[in-house]
C-alpha cells in the first residue's frame, strides 16, 4: 500500500445476535457488513417510531449500496466452509438478509456500481416507491475494509492518497482516502407521511443515472454525461439549476 490512512469503526465484531435471533455460529460466518446493516435497519424504524412487527408481510423494499465484499477473504481456507458460508459471504444478502429477518416482502437488493452504490440504492428506492411496488423504502449503504486487499488493489490501481488527505479539485490532487460507516434512510411518498404525522428530514424531489460510456479510461469520467445526467435530474425535480444553493461532489477523484 502507498498509505496507511484510512476512516476505521470501532468494535465492528459487536453483534447483538440473540436480540435478532440468529445463532452464534451463524453471526461469525456473516459478513459485518450484513450484520451492521441488520442493526441499522432496526434502528431507522425505531428513529421513526415504527414497530419493526408493523412491517411484517408488508411490500416495504430495501435498497442498500455495497461495493466491497472483503468478508470473503478473511478465511480463504477450504476447511474454514460451513452451512452458512454461502449466505453469509454473499453481498446479495446485506439487503435480503434486512426483509428476511423483518418479514418484509417488497423488492429486496443490493446494488453495486462502485462509488456510486449507495447514491443508485436510493435512486432506486424512490423509483420503487413511484410505482408502487413499495409502500416504505430502507435505502442507503455500507462500507467495511476487513482486509488489506481492497486497498492494495486500489494502491496498485493509483486511486489512494500517499498523504491521507483528499484534495480533490485541486492541483495537488493525488487521489483519495478509504473509510467505513454505514447510514439508511426510511423513505415514503410525502402525501403518505404528511398524513401519518412523520417527522420529515427531507424531501428528495428527483433523482437521474446514467454510465459515462466511452471515456479516456473505464474510470475516467465523462464530462458530456456528467452534465447530462444533472440536467436529467434537475428536469425531474422540476428545479431550476439556477435556484440551487448546495451542491455536494460525490466520489470524486483525481488522479495524477
Amino acid at each position: 500500500m502507498s498509505t496507511r490512512w484510512g476512516g476505521f469503526l470501532e468494535q465492528i465484531n459487536d453483534f447483538d445476535a440473540d436480540f435478532l435471533s440468529i445463532s452464534p455460529r451463524e453471526a461469525k460466518a456473516m459478513d459485518p457488513q450484513q450484520r451492521l446493516i441488520l442493526e441499522l435497519a432496526r434502528e431507522v424504524l425505531e428513529r421513526a417510531s415504527i414497530p419493526a412487527s408493523e412491517l411484517s408481510g408488508t411490500s416495504t423494499g430495501v435498497f442498500i449500496g455495497a461495493m466491497w465484499a472483503d468478508y470473503g477473504f478473511v478465511s480463504p481456507s477450504l476447511d474454514s466452509i460451513v452451512q452458512h458460508t454461502a449466505t453469509g459471504r454473499d453481498s446479495g444478502v446485506i439487503a435480503n438478509r434486512v426483509s428476511y429477518s423483518m418479514g418484509l416482502m417488497g423488492p429486496s437488493l443490493t446494488v453495486n456500481t462502485a462509488c456510486s452504490s449507495s447514491l443508485l440504492a436510493v435512486h432506486s428506492a424512490c423509483q420503487s416507491l413511484r410505482r408502487g411496488e413499495s409502500t416504505y423504502a430502507i435505502a442507503g449503504g455500507v462500507n467495511l475494509m476487513l482486509t488489506p486487499d481492497s486497498s492494495v488493489a486500489m494502491t496498485k490501481f493509483g486511486a489512494m492518497s500517499p498523504d491521507g488527505r483528499s484534495k480533490a479539485f485541486d492541483a495537488r490532487a493525488d487521489g483519495y482516502v478509504r473509510g467505513e460507516g454505514a447510514a439508511l434512510v426510511l423513505l415514503k411518498p410525502l402525501p403518505q407521511a404528511l398524513a401519518d404525522g412523520d417527522r420529515v428530514l427531507a424531501l428528495l424531489c428527483g433523482s437521474a443515472i446514467n454510465n459515462d460510456g466511452p471515456s479516456n479510461g473505464l474510470t475516467a469520467p465523462n464530462p458530456a454525461a456528467q452534465r447530462a445526467v444533472l440536467g436529467d435530474a434537475c428536469f425531474d425535480a422540476k428545479v431550476d439549476p439556477q435556484n440551487i444553493d448546495y451542491v455536494e461532489a460525490h466520489a470524486k477523484v483525481l488522479l495524477r
